[in-house]
């Protein structure tokens, strides 16, 4: 099956990333039901995807939220028929000294990167498993493979590494039942997370020598949408961090 057609639940979808991979699913035909906590951001980021409306919907929420997992879920089925693909996108990075974080920042960053993940992929899952077939696909960070002493972020490492580790799991655990679960592993991308200013430093943090750009993080998520014999893969799309410094 290609993307046009497909059914495709989006987290973190109302800028950025999530955005990107929106905007392109949906120029090549795919409906898709985005999330995001700000309900007017995530409803102006769907007048920007498709001004019809046909083609999106979206929850806003607390992907953490149990509810709100289920009424993505119910969303796509009651517009859209099925699941397709779950691309979990959602996700928070704050680098700090690991004595520094607090108790609300390790809260947070489990709502978020972790059981957010696991409240809507195992309701995707369950409907993947009626229709025989379907793809999670994970947002994960090179940092969990290549830590840096420039990026403290062991915060990222313990719940993005968590995603990394449910990726193989999880495509194991169905790879005979139709189910293929894959990750992207980014490097640092130009979205509206990194201010300007910040750019020429965090461009040093590649081998490459530069940031990465939305579009080669979208080119990445569509390689593995459509590549029907890749699950448990986790694709570095991060201009050299996954190979060492």
């Amino acid at each position: 099956m290609g993307i046009q057609g497909k059914v495709v639940i989006i987290t973190g979808g109302s800028s950025g990333l999530g955005k990107a991979i929106a905007i392109e699913m949906v120029n090549r035909g795919a409906n898709v039901v985005l999330n995001g906590r700000n309900e007017q951001a995530l409803a102006e980021a769907v007048k920007e995807i498709d001004p019809t409306g046909k083609q999106v919907r979206f929850v806003a929420g607390d992907i953490a939220d149990p509810k709100i997992a289920q009424r993505l879920i119910d969303e796509g089925l009651a517009h859209y028929g099925r699941i397709d693909t779950l691309i979990n996108n959602a996700g928070i990075f704050m680098s700090k000294p690991f004595t520094e974080y607090t108790k609300e920042d390790f809260t947070t960053y489990l709502s978020t990167n972790v059981v957010g993940f696991f409240h809507v992929t195992q309701r995707a899952v369950a409907e993947m498993l009626k229709q025989g077939k379907g793809h999670i696909l994970n947002i994960t960070t090179s940092l969990v493979d290549q830590p840096s002493v420039n990026v403290p972020s062991v915060l990222a490492s313990l719940t993005k590494g968590g995603l990394k580790a449910a990726t193989k799991s999880l495509a194991i655990e169905y790879a005979s039942r139709g189910i293929r679960v894959n990750a992207v592993s980014p490097g640092v991308i130009k979205t509206p997370m990194h201010p300007v200013e910040t750019h020429d430093a965090l461009a040093k943090l590649h081998p490459m020598g530069r940031m990465g750009e939305a579009h080669e993080i979208v080119e990445a998520v569509l390689y593995l949408d459509s590549a029907n014999f890749v699950t448990g893969e986790i694709l570095h799309v991060d201009g050299g961090q996954n190979a060492g410094h």
